[in-house]
């Protein structure tokens, strides 16, 4: 008994001490009087933190004066306004620059979710 109270404590350490991934998240990058971006938070920004997509890949917006945020790396230098970054362990995986329009975005996430996550294993699994 006492030597597996010892082995849980032990491994207990251990877990504690591992590294945790971090999940996907998606850094919109805006700056002010972009109207596409106006247009993103009037379309999808009251919905997007509703969705699957939303809650595998929560949103994070940030000034183009302040990208890429702390511990976040991107592939390249941001241009336009809104680019949409998905970053995962605080680096860029994929992007979509600009705003195609409500119909077009979906889409174009859903994806690079697809394509660079594992967002296809977790999406309807509430």
């Amino acid at each position: 008994m006492f030597r597996q109270v010892i082995a849980h404590a032990i491994a207990s350490v251990f877990i504690a001490a591992a590294p945790v991934a971090q999940a996907a998240e998606l850094v919109m990058v805006e700056q002010a009087g972009c109207h596409y971006c106006i247009q993103w938070k009037q379309q999808i920004g009251p919905i997007y933190p509703k969705t699957d997509e939303g809650d595998f890949a929560p949103l994070r917006m940030v000034s183009m004066a302040e990208a890429p945020p702390d511990g976040v790396s991107f592939a390249r230098p941001v241009t336009f306004t809104p680019t949409f970054v998905l970053v995962e362990n605080g680096q860029e995986l994929a992007r979509i620059e600009g705003y195609p329009g409500e119909d077009f975005f979906w889409g174009l996430l859903e994806m690079m979710l697809l394509e660079h996550t594992d967002f296809a294993q977790t999406a309807h699994t509430n």
